[in-house]
């Protein structure tokens, strides 16, 4: 009883004098501060750390002080999917800002050539807070940061001012950082309740981690596909920064980590003396949290290895990136096995390493400057060594899929051009118009290198993420290695390829299903209510040949006129970037359009699976890619509105991977709904919880049990993480008649694998439409007893249940808005469903 009163006391005597936040909880003791400068709490009500900064109120706070600070100016670089800004301060010396465009040219002209002065330049830091909304303590940190910036006096900070031009963003991800605020402040208590079983500690689903379709953002700076990663990484290469941080939040039980990661899971492609600087860098951080009492740690977990991270992006740019973690009081005060943890705490130690990191930057300036010279200028002599080298990449059939690679390079400044005319290499062609070549005698060389490497060898077997990305086995584009020689006019104004309908017809028309917007294109058509059939089989019409899969809309007998077809398909045609053929005869050589082999489509009608149970990147990503790629609207369908919901309304349902599934009720009502014809696509883990309620009949394989030898008690998780399989690439090949791969123009597919599903693949060679070939790594890790697992299995089970069909993929086919290359694996699911 003593023993619980003395805690009782201790608890509220460290809640009382913690929750007293005002500014000189976190400001340093030797400053003087301009009174003239506005505290956060005059703008937005409250002290930093009583309540969660709301993001509006954080936008309100940094105009106001670029409104009265000589020392900052402010813009927007772009808008959320919510329409929230994206804010970038410039923050430096008054003198600096009169000056600023000949700073950036001076800094950037640098990167490019042999002579360069590093005495008088600023040093270049970008401060970036809070990626992941849920982690709130960079963002809240960022008001104290900005305040101190704008308005601490002395010649230490005109100094560090006159010497460093900071880019400031004081929350990466505003979607995300909105939603987790109204979450914790909503279940805020007045008098505050650190216990974790409290409902603020449990966010609800998807949570504030994600963007507005529930991407991770801090895993697109390489792909660059959501307006939040294009707003930042224009910024990135306009200024190049030397060093760039990225404030996160990890478990509440943690510490505060600060990088280097672990040394043998950095990427080869980074130079050694990126991280020497790194740990150089640390060591005042270590010296920053010893004089506050703040415990941390380095060098002990995360890694530097995918490139599309903020920590690890700026590495392959001449930069370096900086990971910090804080362990998270995910609301406003936690127990944790350090002690209470509380909001205001988690806040100070991120302001203490702005702190830390701009007095590194300030005192290795000159070190900096000189290792991105020395940076550039040897991937220049590499560049050089490449001569006249250069890889083309491109589909001879998909040019719209080739324009959003060729997008990616052009937001990464990496020059491509066209090709002068068509040509082959080793069987693969490359038509103008549909392909681009990349010299590798540019600039950034280096960047081109790690996106289209392929690496099948590594220094560790343990990732913190993707070990792979290749981005033409993603976009599934041909590619090779080749000369500057066939490259025609370099792409200044990158245009897609303009779609149209060749003509009128009082017949048929035909479009075929190759092109990525082709599921566009004909889901605008079925919801207009014209019949549109597909084909069976290949043909040619008019001398030109048709692959499986091409789409017929027949002119007469519509709810439109011809006339009204014709304007109405050139106008989607344009849209899509589609050509639309007009034929005026039936008679083909091979199946006639009257053919048995032209099947009927029925427009989808489609609920995707989300809430609990269901996991929301993955869920998310079909949401983005129905929403935003092909205008089709997806009902997302909660979990927990399931059994109340009539599911007539629905001909397909989509479940992404789910360890838990449904409850037996609704089980229930889901089998019966297949049985009465809907479609299931279901994706990973859902496939085991299929087969468990006895659904759907998979044979998985059996993996074998592998003994620890030679293995210590320190080493054990090492041994079992080295059997994951955290992102690869391996090799498949098709039966490109089946309609699950329809649109394919090649018998080989490559595709993303983060599971351990092995599926046996079945007796009928017909029903295994995809299957893994005998040796299907192509890029990434994967441990010897996984690859022989994954050899010959399959990653689609397809089976009737009643009249209904479930369709299984074991893998991801949208991973994280790029993977281009499978996105037509789940659109031939959803248009084809009734021919599979």
């Amino acid at each position: 009883m003593h023993r619980i009163a003395l805690f009782f006391v201790l608890a509220t005597s460290t809640l009382f004098s913690q929750s007293i936040t005002d500014l000189s909880y976190y400001l340093p003791k030797d400053v003087q501060y301009d009174q003239s400068i506005p505290t956060p709490k005059s703008v937005i009500g409250h002290d930093v750390g009583e309540w969660h900064i709301t993001h509006d109120k954080l936008v309100q706070y940094m105009y106001e002080l670029a409104k009265v600070s000589d020392r900052i100016t402010i813009k927007t670089t772009g808008k959320t999917f919510e329409d929230r800004p994206l804010l970038l301060l410039t923050i430096t010396s008054p003198n600096n800002h009169q000056n600023i465009d000949n700073i950036k040219e001076a800094h950037i002209e640098a990167t490019e050539t042999n002579d360069t002065n590093i005495e008088d330049r600023p040093v270049v830091v970008y401060l970036g807070f809070s990626i992941h909304g849920n982690e709130p303590s960079g963002s809240n940190a960022a008001l104290l940061a900005a305040y101190h910036l704008a308005a601490a006096k002395g010649s230490k900070i005109e100094t560090l001012l006159n010497d460093t031009v900071i880019l400031f963003d004081p929350c990466l991800n505003p979607d995300g950082l909105q939603r987790f605020a109204y979450w914790a402040n909503t279940n805020r208590n007045m008098t505050l309740n650190p216990d974790p079983n409290d409902r603020e500690y449990s966010e609800v689903w998807p949570g504030g981690r994600t963007n507005h379709y529930w991407f991770d953002l801090n895993r697109d700076w390489l792909p660059v596909q959501l307006p939040e990663s294009r707003a930042r990484i224009e910024t990135f290469h306009n200024w190049l920064p030397n060093i760039l941080t990225d404030h996160h939040e990890m478990g509440t039980n943690s510490s505060f980590f600060f990088q280097p990661g672990i040394p043998s899971r950095t990427h080869p492609l980074t130079p050694k003396m990126n991280q020497e600087i790194t740990k150089s860098i640390a060591k005042y951080h270590a010296k920053a949290f010893d004089k506050i009492g703040s415990l941390y740690y380095s060098e002990e977990s995360f890694d530097d290895f995918y490139y599309g991270k903020g920590s690890t992006f700026p590495d392959i740019n001449g930069g370096i990136g900086i990971l910090f973690e804080q362990a998270s009081s995910r609301g406003h005060v936690q127990e944790s096995n350090n002690g209470i943890l509380t909001f205001p705490f988690t806040i100070r130690n991120q302001f203490t390493v702005v702190l830390s990191t701009l007095e590194a930057a300030n005192s290795m300036r000159k070190e900096l400057l000189e290792y991105q010279y020395n940076f550039y200028k040897n991937a220049r002599s590499e560049a050089s060594k490449e001569g006249n080298k250069a890889i083309v990449f491109g589909d001879e059939k998909d040019a719209a899929k080739t324009y959003h690679l060729a997008e990616i390079l052009k937001r990464h400044k990496i020059k491509f051009h066209d090709v002068k005319s068509d040509f082959s290499i080793s069987g693969k062609n490359f038509k103008k118009g549909y392909s681009y070549i990349v010299p590798k005698n540019q600039k950034n060389t280096r960047l081109i290198n790690a996106m289209f490497e392929k690496r099948t060898s590594f220094q560790d077997s343990l990732f913190y993420d993707i070990s792979a990305w290749t981005f033409p086995l993603a976009f599934n584009l041909d590619y090779a290695e080749t000369t500057a020689s066939y490259a025609g006019d370099e792409i200044v104004n990158l245009k897609y390829r303009k779609g149209s309908v060749t003509s009128k017809s009082e017949y048929a028309y035909l479009f075929a299903w190759n092109e990525y917007y082709a599921p566009k294109l004909l889901n605008k058509i079925l919801k207009k209510g014209l019949r549109a059939k597909v084909s069976m089989k290949n043909f040619k019409a008019n001398g030109k040949s048709y692959d499986y899969g091409t789409i017929m809309i027949p002119a007469k007998n519509q709810n439109l006129s011809t006339s009204e077809i014709y304007h109405f398909l050139n106008q989607l045609a344009v849209e899509s970037h589609i050509t639309v053929d007009a034929v005026s005869t039936g008679l083909n050589d091979g199946i006639d359009l009257g053919s048995n082999n032209f099947r009927t489509l029925e427009l989808p009608k489609i609920a995707l699976l989300v809430g609990n149970g269901i996991t929301s990147y993955d869920a998310g990503e079909i949401w983005h890619l129905l929403d935003t790629r092909y205008d089709i609207v997806a009902t997302k369908l909660d979990t927990k509105n399931f059994g109340r919901t009539d599911l007539s309304r629905y001909n397909t349902i989509i479940m992404v991977n789910s360890y838990s599934g449904l409850n037996e009720s609704n089980t229930k009502k889901l089998k019966s709904w297949i049985e009465d014809g809907g479609t299931l696509i279901a994706y990973r883990n859902a496939l085991r919880w299929l087969n468990s309620k006895e659904i759907m009949k998979i044979d998985f394989k059996k993996r074998n049990n592998i003994t620890a030898k030679n293995v210590s008690y320190e080493q054990r998780r090492n041994f079992r993480g080295a059997q994951l399989i955290g992102g690869a690439i391996f090799e498949t090949k098709l039966d490109r008649s089946h309609p699950i791969n329809f649109g394919y123009n090649n018998d080989k597919l490559a595709m993303f694998r983060n599971t351990t599903l092995f599926i046996k693949p079945n007796k009928n060679s017909y029903d295994n439409p995809i299957q893994y070939t005998k040796n299907p790594l192509l890029s990434g890790y994967i441990s010897e007893e996984n690859l022989d697992s994954l050899s010959l299995s399959i990653p689609l089970k397809i089976g009737d249940t009643g009249k209904g069909t479930i369709i299984g993929f074991t893998d991801n086919t949208n991973f994280r808005a790029f993977w281009y290359g499978t996105n037509k694996l789940l659109m031939n699911a959803i248009f084809f469903r009734h021919e599979m």
